[in-house]
């Protein structure tokens, strides 16, 4: 099992590889890397995942993270022996990814104009820290854990944050967390200061944060969490992998998330192009993005709104030149990503390049939504008992979009991901003190 993993540059002229205790993010010629192994597992885990739902005791079993092992093994370990798991593995008591999984939502359904039966909404903010980073966070830091890293760094909007401060003070290591001043939820970021995270206050937007947590990682040798680690796409490669399992490895037809970083979009991709390239699904979902009107870099690139030119991974050769000149027109015109869903308040998408990889994979399509919109889609979902956050409220409103304009059918299945729960109080209070609000219910005298 030692020679199972590595890394490799996902740019097919380059290919690169590397040990997969490399601490490399991008090969030395800049493109992203890849986690690969060499050897596919068996479809008979299925029956092992499934008999692990009664874990008995043990957390890796408990863990919806850790549950599939198997197919995100990059410590090259007996998944069997629980000694070595207990060693290299890092989980939050088996609390990650443990209580995801799809839901009928009828309320939603009814909104959106689905078949309650064809609509399944998968809630991630059940994660100890409240989203679906706990996932992807969990290998990661296992990762960081293997090469013995002593700090881990990230940029984040909020979710990163809280969920890299939880690791790091669960494993007992420094963490330090760059954030756009003044552009973050403060339930979010207060989760961060309580789990111990060292502020970093950056002028500018999440790019700007992204950028300086980076130069911090090549100055003080420290370990970024970002989803351009590619080892925080293997954990999160779970979430459509649990929804796979819970409908019994029968593919839906589409498989919708908000759109940010775009590292939803790589690990559902990845997730997707391993089962079927193993032999574990027959059809292959399709894959909706959708972003926020006010960040909508995914959107207006793959639709052609930039130059009438559509970018596409174009079998591994994108057109870079137009993503550059995209981001210099934002620069000239000083065009900032604005949008109160502050999870997905990102301009320039570190994952682009994999996204749009999944994106040709899976037939995909990408969309976009208004702040009222994801607000209206956020607020149905807490009709039906369940919490989430206005950034998942795209997936919803997203879906209801994509049916009326008849890309997707009112009888095709139709997973959507629900990707953190609320942590911003007042966002659903001022929504419900304005009458004029879909689902508004303002208070009486």
């Amino acid at each position: 099992m030692q020679d199972n993993a590595y890394l490799k540059c996902i740019d097919p002229q380059c290919g690169l590889e590397y040990p997969i205790k490399s601490t490399n993010v991008q090969c030395e010629k800049g493109h992203l890397l890849d986690v690969i192994y060499k050897n596919n597992p068996s479809v008979k885990l299925q029956e092992v995942f499934y008999k692990r739902r009664n874990s008995q005791g043990n957390i890796f079993d408990e863990s919806g993270v850790w549950r599939f092992r198997e197919l995100l093994n990059f410590c090259q370990i007996d998944t069997e022996n629980i000694e070595e798991c207990s060693k290299y593995l890092v989980s939050l008591d088996g609390a990650e990814g443990r209580q995801s999984k799809p839901y009928h939502m009828s309320k939603a359904a009814k909104f959106i104009g689905i078949l309650n039966d064809n609509l399944w909404l998968q809630p991630e903010g059940y994660n100890p820290s409240g989203s679906f980073k706990d996932n992807g966070m969990a290998t990661a830091v296992t990762h960081a854990k293997l090469i013995g890293a002593k700090k881990i760094v990230c940029a984040s909007t909020g979710n990163t944050s809280a969920s890299a401060g939880m690791f790091a003070a669960n494993e007992g290591i420094e963490c330090n967390v760059y954030i756009p001043a003044g552009q973050i939820a403060p339930g979010k970021l207060s989760q961060a200061y309580q789990f111990g995270a060292q502020i970093v206050e950056v002028d500018g937007n999440f790019d700007d944060a992204l950028k300086q947590s980076l130069d911090d990682v090549q100055k003080n040798d420290g370990y970024t969490v970002n989803s351009i680690n590619p080892f925080r796409i293997e954990g999160q490669k779970t979430i459509p992998i649990r929804a796979l399992e819970y409908l019994n490895w029968e593919s839906p037809d589409w498989i919708v998330y908000p759109g940010g970083a775009l590292g939803n979009t790589t690990s559902c991709g990845k997730a997707l192009m391993e089962l079927y390239d193993w032999g574990w699904i027959k059809k292959i979902p399709r894959i909706a993005v959708v972003n926020s009107v006010g960040a909508s870099t995914l959107a207006d690139l793959y639709n052609g709104k930039f130059e009438e030119e559509e970018l596409r991974w174009n079998k591994g050769r994108p057109n870079t030149e137009l993503i550059t000149r995209y981001y210099d027109h934002l620069d000239k015109e000083g065009i900032l990503p604005k949008t109160k869903a502050t999870a997905i308040q990102i301009g320039r998408p570190t994952n682009i390049l994999k996204g749009l990889r999944a994106l040709e994979f899976t037939n995909g399509v990408v969309t976009t939504v208004s702040d009222s919109e994801m607000l209206d889609g956020m607020s149905v979902v807490g009709l039906n008992g369940f919490d989430c956050e206005m950034a998942s409220g795209a997936t919803v409103v997203g879906i209801k979009k994509l049916i009326n304009e008849d890309i997707i059918k009112k009888d095709d299945v139709v997973v959507g991901i629900l990707t953190g729960r609320q942590k911003d109080a007042m966002l659903p209070v001022d929504y419900h003190m304005n009458p004029e609000n879909k689902f508004a219910k303002p208070p009486k005298n």
